[in-house]
């Protein structure tokens, strides 16, 4: 019969169509699972040994571990830019989504004639596809919006990646710290050890008292406790450090990390104010996304004020009605008569002063920042230079009292005396120093740059 052609072509078209949809593949995830494989994650795994040899610049020594080896394993470990990147193919099947072209509908009507005339069939067998189309150009709308919503997740990875790299140097300079403090008190206990010890003979020849030993037997005993207490500020930094990395403390256990590059702070000289400025204004990752997010509630605007017209869908139709073919138009309009959108509109308006609030007020921030870390760190290091002047009399002081000691014009325990006090010069000029990288770090942050004096 007619109508069977007419109804089965349609038909079987639909059936070819899902014939090639997607099916669902479950993916299983076990939390026993995934701390196994994190507890194997390690710094000699074959992909990121492939990964580094794909990403570093200056080469180091294999078996030494900088900032930008330990930054590299961070960036292909890390759990927090893995949820960035899942976040920015989100974004991307987004643009996906804004150019797919809306499916037409299809109706079956069949219906039945009870006052059929004898002998002809009573039912009546109907099709009728409808055709949505986009008005007032929402579609390029869409479009756009969807791909400033994919460089704003595009930025955040950037911001994500730069923010795991300051975490590792903060925590590099953590450990960096405790190891340097290690090594003075190390330094300190003996020279401690020995003071005790002379102080012990001169006891027992009758040249000293029972409180100068006392005195030293405290004074060792505080270095003692100022070691045990550094020592767990290096263990501690340690396991940060990997958190950083995102790998299990065992990871760098058995590798050689390089903590040179704190021993040399820039000067401000390598650090130009104008290039300071111009990178927080323009470099930062977070502003770019800023920037991204308003320019998508522009678009959001636009599809907003364009869905105050009507939409439109065409439905063509054909009808067999008891052996005539009947052909059909239809229009369909969405009359805006309670409302033109102006709700919509005005959210979309709203959300558009936001977006510029938010990006004046980040840049504000990240302006105010840079420059308050560039005081910063200029003046950590004028600390620094006075620490290091301090350093530099007590090591001529140190060395004027060993030669006394080979003229035989002063004891051990006075050029052990005078080596103390060189250790806590020393001291005073590590923390100088450290505190000079924290502000450094916190200038890097600012401008989400590293500076290693190349900048113009």
């Amino acid at each position: 019969m007619p109508y069977f052609r007419y109804t089965l072509q349609p038909l079987l078209l639909m059936l070819a169509t899902l014939a090639g949809c997607a099916s669902y593949v479950p993916q299983p995830l076990s939390a026993q699972a995934t701390a196994t494989a994190f507890a194997a994650r390690s710094l000699s795994a074959p992909g990121l040994e492939q990964y580094l040899q794909a990403h570093l610049v200056d080469p180091v020594p294999p078996d030494t571990w900088d900032l930008n080896r330990l930054t590299l394993a961070a960036l292909y470990y890390h759990p927090d830019l893995a949820v960035a990147r899942a976040q920015q193919d989100v974004a991307e099947a987004g643009v996906a989504i804004s150019r797919q072209r809306p499916n037409p509908g299809l109706n079956f009507t069949p219906g039945y004639n009870a006052d059929t005339i004898a002998g002809m069939s009573p039912w009546i067998w109907g099709l009728m596809l409808n055709f949505p189309i986009d008005t007032a150009g929402r579609r390029g709308y869409m479009e756009t919006q969807a791909d400033f919503q994919r460089d704003a997740a595009r930025f955040h990875v950037a911001e994500i990646a730069w923010q795991i790299r300051s975490q590792v140097r903060s925590r590099m300079l953590d450990e960096a710290s405790a190891l340097g403090e290690v090594d003075i008190l190390r330094q300190t206990l003996q020279l401690r050890t020995s003071l005790l010890h002379a102080m012990q003979r001169s006891l027992a020849a009758g040249e000293a008292g029972r409180p100068e030993v006392e005195a030293a037997e405290s004074a060792l005993a505080d270095t003692q406790l100022q070691l045990q207490m550094a020592l767990g500020r290096a263990v501690a930094a340690r396991v940060a450090l990997a958190a950083a990395v995102g790998v299990p403390v065992a990871a760098l256990d058995h590798v050689k990390i390089s903590f040179d590059m704190f021993n040399r702070p820039l000067s401000v000289a390598q650090i130009p104010t104008p290039a300071v400025r111009r990178a927080a204004l323009t470099n930062r990752a977070d502003l770019l996304a800023a920037l991204a997010r308003y320019a998508a509630s522009q678009s959001a605007l636009q599809l907003e004020i364009a869905r105050q017209y009507p939409d439109l869908q065409l439905g063509p139709g054909y009808k067999w009605d008891q052996g005539a073919n009947k052909w059909s138009l239809g229009i369909n309009l969405t009359l805006p008569l309670f409302n033109q959108n102006q709700g919509q509109i005005a959210q979309a308006k709203a959300q558009r002063e936001l977006a510029a609030m938010q990006f004046v007020a980040l840049q504000t921030r990240d302006i105010e920042q840079s420059e308050r870390a560039l005081a910063g760190y200029r003046a950590a290091l004028a600390t620094v230079d006075a620490a290091q002047s301090a350093v530099t009399v007590q090591h001529l002081r140190v060395t004027s009292a060993q030669r006394q000691l080979l003229s035989g014009y002063t004891s051990r325990s006075a050029v052990d005396e005078a080596q103390l006090q060189y250790l806590a010069a020393e001291t005073t000029r590590l923390n100088a120093v450290m505190q000079a990288q924290q502000q450094l770090g916190a200038l890097e942050d600012a401008i989400a740059h590293p500076l290693d004096g190349a900048m113009k």
